[in-house]
């Protein structure tokens, strides 16, 4: 749970619990899984499993990346929940999740990226002051079967729509609707045992972003380790989203 995140396309991770259970193809090999089972020794995955809330120290954090990003007068990206789904129906979910929110108003300098594989669970766990204007919401899509996922998603509003295709397993393009869709991140999978992406399929993507006006980004190659093939035909292709709203010039 580093300060700053080795994730290519956000400066910070928060997780306020960890723990999930898998609901998809693109679940088979969770990373978070493997690092809360082996690295932290926590048994925090599977039906009926346990959720565990993270330090009050470590909540204190997004108040002070807030607080350089004001005085470097940037704005600056947060993925809340890399080692659990932030909406999932979990009672220690629906215990947190206000807080969550308070945390999320109380720093109008960051923009928080909300990702799930359960977008059906979202309008029923927003505040009451919803669309916050410093909230991205995302959802995850491993293959057609979960396209349907866009459509739940757009149907809410927010400042940015996001979607992220990883581990990418089969070729969507044709499939999957990028109306509304400001943003799109594309990545093989990674790891022991990772399965392989076929870079038509991110090519293909690209061109469906060109035409919807969807801001393309890609993570990574199908590879052991997430380094590993960052480019795609040569190139690194990592564009982000323009959202309407900067809080930074209205305050």
């Amino acid at each position: 749970m580093a300060e700053n995140s080795i994730i290519a396309w956000t400066n910070n991770t928060f997780n306020p619990w960890m723990g999930c259970v898998k609901v998809s193809a693109g679940c088979k090999h969770c990373y978070a899984e493997t690092l809360t089972k082996n690295r932290m020794g926590l048994d925090l995955w599977g039906p009926g499993s346990k959720r565990q809330v993270t330090s009050t120290s470590y909540w204190r954090q997004p108040f002070t990346w807030a607080k350089e990003a004001r005085k470097a007068g940037e704005r600056r990206r947060v993925f809340c929940g890399s080692l659990c789904d932030i909406f999932e129906d979990h009672p220690t979910a629906d215990e947190t999740m206000p807080k969550v929110w308070e945390i999320i108003k109380a720093t109008p300098e960051l923009d928080w990226q909300l990702l799930t594989k359960r977008p059906e669970n979202i309008a029923a766990r927003l505040p009451k002051e919803w669309p916050l204007p410093n909230v991205w919401l995302g959802t995850s899509i491993e293959d057609k079967k979960a396209c349907a996922r866009r459509d739940i998603l757009v149907r809410i509003p927010a400042v940015v729509h996001f979607l992220s295709l990883e581990p990418l397993l089969e070729d969507i393009a044709g499939t999957l609707n990028l109306e509304d869709i400001e943003w799109a991140l594309i990545g093989g999978e990674s790891g022991s045992g990772f399965r392989a992406m076929d870079h038509q399929w991110a090519r293909n993507l690209k061109t469906s972003c060109e035409k919807s006006g969807t801001a393309f980004f890609f993570k990574q190659s199908s590879a052991f380790r997430t380094e590993m093939g960052v480019e795609l035909d040569g190139q690194i292709v990592r564009n982000y989203p323009t959202p309407q709203f900067n809080i930074l010039q209205t305050r």
